[in-house]
């Protein structure tokens, strides 16, 4: 397998994939793709005709869209184990992941994934509401002992609010104790810490992606 990403430091939706792929121990190759490419769209019709990252190819299937890719991950290599087994909490994961994949539009655009910065940023009445939401699930699917998964076990819902449990630590957003908690032990993943790593040695700069005040000058304060 070879997924397709962008820049490990901004690019959100490319996390996702990746760590479920990490957190199972699937064998796959990286494929990067600057983001800041000037001919970007063209570089990636190469893989997708969507011209976007993330891209997985197996084979002869190739898969875009990052909830599709795990989708196809959890069917072909994990016999459903990327879902809670329970049916309810099944459900309730899809819902709150396909909350997550098509809303929250004033948190990804007031708040981008930043890895390497540290930032304080005024925030929108609709990012405070979104902020709120996020909040809200991750205190209420957290049900079983302290410092578990959303779902108990690992699953492809702790993979879609990966990117903003990075948010959360960029632009320093207090959360309520048990959402807190959460958020914590996700970034505490091995899979997060590695691609936290990652990020912090790329150079690339995106400026649509830097937004808000630093709080300190050095990238290594955030480490």
């Amino acid at each position: 397998m070879k997924l397709v990403i962008g820049n490990k430091n901004y690019s959100s939706w490319s996390l996702r994939p990746w760590l479920l792929l990490r957190h199972f121990s699937l064998p796959f190759d990286e494929l990067p793709i600057s983001l800041g490419e000037t001919q970007l769209s063209e570089h990636l019709r190469q893989f997708s005709p969507s011209a976007r990252v993330p891209v997985l190819v197996d084979g002869h299937t190739t898969v875009w869209d990052s909830l599709a890719i795990c989708e196809y991950i959890n069917e072909q290599y994990l016999e459903g184990r990327g879902w809670p087994r329970p049916a309810a909490a099944r459900a309730k994961a899809r819902a709150v992941v396909a909350e997550m994949h098509a809303g929250f539009a004033a948190l990804r655009s007031e708040m981008p994934m930043n890895c390497r910065a540290l930032r304080r940023v005024e925030l929108s009445d609709a990012a405070k509401r979104d902020i709120a939401r996020i909040d809200e699930i991750w205190s209420q699917t957290q049900h079983q002992e302290l410092g578990s998964w959303l779902f108990g076990s690992f699953s492809i819902a702790d993979c879609f609010f990966a990117p903003v449990a990075f948010r959360i630590q960029t632009y320093g957003v207090h959360l309520s104790q048990p959402a807190s908690e959460y958020c914590e032990h996700l970034l505490n993943h091995n899979g997060m810490r590695a691609w936290k790593a990652a990020a912090l040695e790329e150079k690339e700069i995106v400026l649509d992606d830097e937004v808000g005040e630093d709080i300190l000058p050095s990238i290594k304060a955030c480490s």
